[in-house]
């Protein structure tokens, strides 16, 4: 019951913050790991989003030269690549809460 309780309550609140929690996970069966744990996964999380952000950008770049020298094969390039990087960093945003309903099934 708790762990419906945590996802009203996030989805309820509706701010930033919120977001910026499901990429510094402290709730749930990240509660249960030391503060060095948590600060490393932090960071590994923060820095993937960095990274596939930094892609998602790049396929931009490969879809607005395609464009410009009519390249169909670069702008399906750059496409894949946005799509695929900002997917990723949508699911990598959500693993604390995706974990925490999967951990919270399991109890």
């Amino acid at each position: 019951m708790s762990v419906a309780y945590d996802v009203v309550t996030l989805a309820a609140n509706g701010s930033i913050g919120n977001l910026v929690n499901g990429i510094a996970p402290d709730w749930g069966p990240f509660a249960a790991l030391g503060d060095t744990a948590r600060t490393v996964i932090q960071a590994i999380m923060a820095g993937v989003v960095l990274a596939l952000l930094g892609r998602a950008a790049l396929g931009a770049f490969h879809i607005k030269v395609g464009e410009g020298q009519h390249d169909v094969a670069q702008v399906s390039k750059g496409k894949k690549e946005v799509g695929g990087s900002l997917i990723g960093a949508f699911v990598v945003g959500s693993l604390g809460t995706i974990f925490t309903i999967v951990y919270g099934m399991g109890i």
